[in-house]
């Protein structure tokens, strides 16, 4: 189990990464998708970083119950 959720922790990480990089990267462009989706981007942004903060907690209570 630990590992699957090991898994699942890269995995919520690099969404986060790459929906960072793609806001950025859309801010820095400009335009129309900027206009468009900025705000779709942070939000999802934040999603995955909850997601990988809730998967973290369930790790450290997992290692904890040993």
């Amino acid at each position: 189990m630990s590992q699957t959720l090991s898994i699942l922790l890269v995995v919520a990480v690099g969404m986060t990464a790459a929906v960072l990089i793609a806001g950025i990267v859309s801010m820095a462009r400009g335009g129309e998708f900027d206009r468009r989706n900025a705000n779709r981007l942070m939000r999802l942004r934040v999603l995955f970083q909850a997601i990988a903060i809730a998967i973290v907690l369930v790790i450290l209570f997992v290692v904890k119950k040993g």
